[in-house]
């Protein structure tokens, strides 16, 4: 009994196993500020008057600064490890390794880019390329949005910030153009009952925010064209809705114009 106390006491007595209850305890106050560093930066972001969106790159670069910190805090304190020299030979390499991680890099500066500038943030309806819908959130290395069919897009940051990017109208809004070939002075009416037609289709399957909304928007010689504009509060519902409508004023809208050379 005694030989195992003196071994106990021995052991905790040594220069080792101090260091590396210290260095236990340093990791736990670490991961305390990492995670009150990213509710606060969370709350920032969140706020109606924070400068920046509410984008995950704030979060992660935040994370990464504290855990960066404790982590080299307590190499150096408890481990003795010369961090100093640890940082000047990642300086050395530095080159090299940014050579190896250029799309990394690339993404991480594409993703500071846009998300410093308020080019784009969560909620916003974007068009890159090809692909086309709500952004979900921009990390550091990839922007994450979500298209009309509910499928989730993943776009490297660096294709967003060296391709031409649109910004849509709200993923909620949405438009169908007709074409009216009979002949008729009362353009009111028509008007009139296009929209009341297209009310009665969205209402079913959403609330309506805004419209419906009739535009006359040319004349041709086999009679005009025009556009409904309706805003609603369920973005998952548009496809729904444009059916809805297109099927609603078939009945008034029958014929097909040609397009005029400005069309084209």
């Amino acid at each position: 009994m005694e030989t195992a106390l003196q071994h106990l006491s021995s052991l905790t007595a040594s220069d080792l196993f101090r260091n590396t209850l210290v260095a236990f305890l340093l990791l736990i106050v670490t991961s305390i500020v990492a995670h009150i560093a990213t509710k606060t930066i969370r709350h920032i972001t969140t706020s109606e008057k924070s400068p920046f969106p509410s984008n995950s790159i704030f979060i992660n670069i935040g994370r990464v600064i504290v855990w960066g910190t404790g982590v080299s805090i307590i190499l150096d304190s408890c481990f003795g490890v010369n961090m100093s020299a640890i940082v000047t030979a990642l300086g050395v390499g530095g080159i090299a390794i940014s050579l190896g991680a250029q799309d990394t890099l690339s993404n991480l500066i594409g993703g500071l880019q846009v998300t410093a500038m308020r080019i784009i943030e969560p909620g916003d309806n974007i068009e890159v390329g090809s692909d086309m819908g709500v952004v979900q959130d921009v990390s550091w290395r990839h922007t994450t949005i979500k298209n009309r069919l509910g499928e989730t897009v993943i776009i490297p940051n660096s294709i967003i910030s060296k391709t031409a990017l649109t910004i849509l109208p709200p993923a909620n809004r949405f438009n169908v153009p007709f074409a009216v070939t009979e002949t008729t002075n009362d353009m009111d009416g028509v008007r009139d009952r296009i929209r009341r037609e297209a009310e009665n289709a969205v209402i079913p399957i959403s609330d309506i925010e805004e419209g419906p909304n009739v535009f006359f928007t040319d004349i041709t010689e086999y009679g005009f064209k025009g556009k409904v504009i309706i805003r609603i509060s369920d973005a998952s519902k548009v496809n729904e809705a444009i059916d809805a409508v297109v099927r609603a004023i078939a009945d008034d809208t029958r014929g097909y114009i040609p397009e005029s050379d400005e069309d084209r």
